[in-house]
């Protein structure tokens, strides 16, 4: 017997009709239901646009212009937006109405996406399949903490490793923390201080240190051997290294993680998400070795002692194993690495051009360029006047014409940092390299030349600020 279809009329769901009904009403909805300083934010930076369609590394509005994206939906987007080999993977997985999550049985895709996951990664052994990277975090948390029996992680200062409770203990960055302690025994250390590392496992409780290889806050990369020696002090002392590459892994730095760039390696567990999602359905893994895996599911009165009730669902397994397979089929690594020499390239060579530009550093396609105190009086009195205001509000008068005058996306780095990141598709190419650094060259021409259009946005950012004292 089969279940009849639903019979067409006013009652039946259509998500076109809805959205063609609804649309236009899309900031207003957002501010009424949902975080209401989103749309108050983007209205006064003039980001509040309205966009259609998009593909690829692209974005195109309702008057049929297109932005390139240099900010894949905070690295979400790695292989651009409705890649077509991820989107059949949804279409055949959808169609093959599988008996997903029962609960109790044990489903192909997700020892799939395992099995191909770890072939990218020496020396792990094991997955734990959850939904997005805080929660890969909150599951290295744990297991480091029950392997070891030990309750202590160590952090870095300006770390990022997500915002609920657990991750938010490791999380670097006071703003993201005020407000909701008290959280978990944590301590931050300064990233590449192997003194300050020894020091703290000299006290015997700490089960684990944390560390992005390149931190997305600021793009700042640890220093070359400082993961390999900070694992041998952890091992040394029964302490484990977790490498968070929620952001850096899957080829964004031209590597298929970020920590293979430094020799002699080997992490204890590895935390991923993002990119391998395809950006269609929210997935996270974290990666570990055989013993801890054991130890966490000591016995079957375990079985459920870590779980999530939409891990391993047969939607997001199907867009992993899609990406992965792009990855391998387009060599889109190789792309991330050359395309990220080339852009990195192109835009140090404007250091020595612009005063104002201060520093481009980062690995593949996660670039951060810096932005520093001029040395021309007339320059330096407008940067001081920004600074005064709040540190970070020049990097936003250059984020903001790429995005009004040139149809560019960007972003800050992170909060009183005078920092863009790049973080764009992984499958860009020159000719995207050539529309941002044109781009990027004219908003500093117009920096640098005293005109009026960058320096008047920028009194109504301080004016803004100083209103939000």
């Amino acid at each position: 017997m089969t279940t009849a279809e639903p019979a067409a009329g006013n009652g039946e769901f259509d998500l076109g009709r809805l959205l063609a009904e609804r649309g236009a009403e899309r900031y207003e909805l957002h501010a009424r239901y949902l975080n209401h300083q989103l749309p108050r934010m983007l209205h006064t930076i003039g980001f509040d646009k309205v966009y259609e369609r998009a593909e690829g590394a692209h974005f195109w509005d309702a008057d049929g212009q297109d932005h390139l994206d240099m900010l894949a939906g905070f690295g979400v987007m790695g292989l651009g937006r409705h890649h077509p080999v991820v989107r059949k993977a949804l279409h055949d997985v959808l169609d093959a109405q599988l008996a997903d999550l029962t609960r109790f049985d044990c489903q192909p895709l997700p020892g799939l996406l395992a099995e191909r996951l770890l072939a990218h990664s020496p020396h792990l052994d094991r997955v734990f399949f959850g939904n997005s990277g805080t929660e890969a975090v909150e599951t290295a948390l744990k297991f480091a903490r029950y392997a070891t029996g030990r309750p202590r992680v160590l952090y870095c200062d300006h770390a990022f490793h997500g915002l609920t409770t657990g991750s938010l203990s490791v999380n670097g960055e006071n703003g993201f923390r005020d407000g909701f302690a008290p959280l978990l025994p944590d301590t931050a250390v300064p990233l590449g201080d192997l003194d300050a590392l020894a020091r703290e496992l000299k006290k015997g409780d700490v089960a684990a240190l944390i560390v992005e290889p390149i931190q997305g806050k600021g793009v700042h990369e640890a220093p070359p051997g400082y993961l390999r020696a900070a694992q041998e002090l952890l091992h040394g002392h029964k302490a484990l290294l977790i490498l968070d590459e929620v952001q850096t892994g899957l080829g964004r730095t031209g590597d298929f993680y970020a920590y293979q760039h430094q020799e002699g390696v080997e992490p204890d567990l590895v935390c991923v998400a993002k990119a391998l999602s395809g950006g269609y359905v929210p997935v996270g893994a974290t990666l570990g070795k055989e013993w801890i895996f054991k130890k966490v599911y000591s016995s079957m009165d375990r079985v459920l002692v870590h779980s999530a009730s939409f891990g391993s669902n047969a939607q997001a397994m199907a867009a992993g194993l899609a990406v992965l397979s792009v990855m391998e089929n387009e060599e889109i690594v190789a792309n991330a690495r050359a395309t990220g020499e080339l852009l990195k390239s192109r835009l140090a060579a404007l250091v020595d051009k612009y005063e104002l530009l201060s520093e481009v550093r980062g690995r593949g396609l996660m670039i951060g360029i810096e932005f520093g105190r001029p040395r021309s009086l007339k320059l330096r009195g407008r940067w001081t006047m920004l600074q005064a205001a709040r540190k970070g509000l020049f990097a936003q008068m250059v984020v903001v014409p790429l995005l009004q005058r040139h149809r560019i996306l960007t972003q800050v780095s992170g909060d009183h940092l005078e920092v863009i990141k790049l973080i764009p598709p992984l499958i860009i190419g020159e000719r995207e390299v050539d529309r941002f650094v044109a781009a990027f060259t004219e908003v500093m021409d117009d920096a640098h030349s005293g005109g009026g259009l960058m320096w008047d946005f920028g009194k109504t950012l301080v004016k803004q600020a100083v209103a939000n004292r």
